[in-house]
């Protein structure tokens, strides 16, 4: 039973992972946007934006997940994913379905007939091994499991597609464009590409796959009167800047300057290697990119908290006090 419970639980956290078990990122800038982005998405699923969070978590793989209440967790690794921000709509609209759809809540309703379909052939493999009848028995409990997780899957599979629906409504209800939803998908549908779709199980994935998902979804979004619509400039504008700005944080070094290398003098490419310059031990570097941003926008308070951070973690906290209280200030 160990084993079949630690399998079930392999599949739940495809959605609904701990967030104990990951670190949570706090960033005033990342937290307005993500609630820039949802709020209309919110209010279109029947929810208050007052109760709903958007959490970011360090964590480098291309997921988001609920796990009960009212709160949304996006890796840190599908915002690095991501293109633009209405493709990080797509998935926190996916994500409220889970919620407003009461998924975590009737998880029950999976994991309870699946639980007892394992137990039944534990029973009967027990009583064919007792009565002589070793591997017949072995066998009972190995279909018995494989039957249980099937079901299982089948049920999760079966919410997936109920949120990825109620997801593309509320992108209708909002006038919020389903592009980036179904440009999401098809992102991921090409990393199954990558792996060998030939190889995937579809009754074994907890997901449906994404090239089913986009063939059910593109119909209905590209019939929305929003499927038209332009992205919102300044939420693209706010989204390039935390997904460089993150980078630096959550990065390699080699890797946000092989993105942003240092002929970029773009904002976005000043705010992801101000932050990667100062972990990785260059301070007079790491000084110059932050100066960079404060000059190009001096009441900025994003640019003049990281200017203060870097400046306090290098161990000159006087020269810090300036710019960390403008930040606070402006």
């Amino acid at each position: 039973m160990k084993r079949f419970v630690a399998a079930l639980t392999a599949t739940l956290l495809l959605w609904a992972q701990p967030a104990q078990a990951q670190s949570i990122l706090r960033d005033a800038e990342t937290e307005t946007m993500f609630a820039e982005m949802s709020g209309p998405l919110i209010t279109a699923a029947g929810l208050s934006p007052r109760d709903v969070k958007v959490v970011l978590i360090n964590d480098d793989s291309i997921n988001a997940f609920v796990a009960g209440g009212q709160t949304v967790y996006v890796h840190s690794g599908l915002l690095q994913a991501a293109d633009n921000a209405n493709e990080v709509q797509g998935v926190i609209a996916h994500e409220l379905g889970h919620i407003a759809d009461g998924h975590v809540v009737l998880s029950d309703r999976g994991t309870k007939p699946a639980m007892g379909m394992y137990l039944l052939s534990m029973v009967l493999g027990l009583a064919a091994m007792a009565a002589g009848s070793g591997e017949a028995g072995a066998g009972i409990m190995a279909a018995g499991q494989q039957a249980a997780m099937g079901n299982y899957l089948a049920f999760s599979r079966t919410q997936e597609s109920t949120a990825d629906a109620s997801g593309a409504k509320y992108l209708r209800e909002a006038n919020v464009t389903g592009r980036g939803m179904l440009s999401f998908f098809k992102k991921l549908q090409q990393q199954e590409y990558r792996f060998g779709t030939a190889n995937i199980d579809p009754f074994m994935q907890s997901h449906p796959l994404s090239g089913e998902r986009v063939s059910a979804l593109t119909a209905d979004l590209q019939a929305s009167p929003a499927w038209a619509n332009k992205p919102d400039a300044a939420l693209e504008e706010r989204f390039r800047r935390v997904k460089a700005k993150l980078a630096g944080y959550v990065l390699p070094a080699p890797r946000t300057l092989q993105s942003y290398p240092p002929s970029d003098q773009s904002i976005y490419a000043h705010y992801a290697r101000a932050y990667a310059y100062h972990k990785s031990g260059y301070p007079d570097k790491a000084d110059a990119e932050a100066d960079a941003l404060v000059k190009a926008k001096p009441d900025d308070p994003y640019f003049l908290e990281i200017k203060g951070q870097i400046l306090l973690e290098a161990g000159r906290p006087v020269e810090s006090l300036v710019p960390l209280r403008e930040a606070t200030e402006g």
